[in-house]
C-alpha cells in the first residue's frame, strides 16, 4: 500500500514534506520532515509561553 503513516500524537510542521513514516509522540519538520525531537512531559504541562494548560486567563503560577 503505497503512502505513508503518522504516529498518534505526532507533531508535523507547516510546509513539511512527509515523505517517511513519522513514528508516535515526536516534532517532525522540514523538506524532507524529519524527526526533531519527542514530546516530554514538559510539553504536555505547557503550551504556550509558561503558561500551564488549565490556567484561568493565562495567569503564569
Amino acid at each position: 500500500m503505497p503512502g505513508v503513516s503518522i504516529g498518534d500524537d505526532s507533531v508535523i510542521g507547516a510546509g513539511s514534506v512527509v515523505t517517511r513514516d513519522v513514528p508516535a509522540g515526536v516534532v517532525a519538520v522540514g523538506s524532507p520532515c524529519r524527526v526533531l525531537r519527542e514530546i516530554g512531559g514538559h510539553d504536555r504541562e505547557f503550551y504556550w509561553r509558561d503558561r500551564r494548560s488549565g490556567d484561568d486567563a493565562g495567569q503564569v503560577r
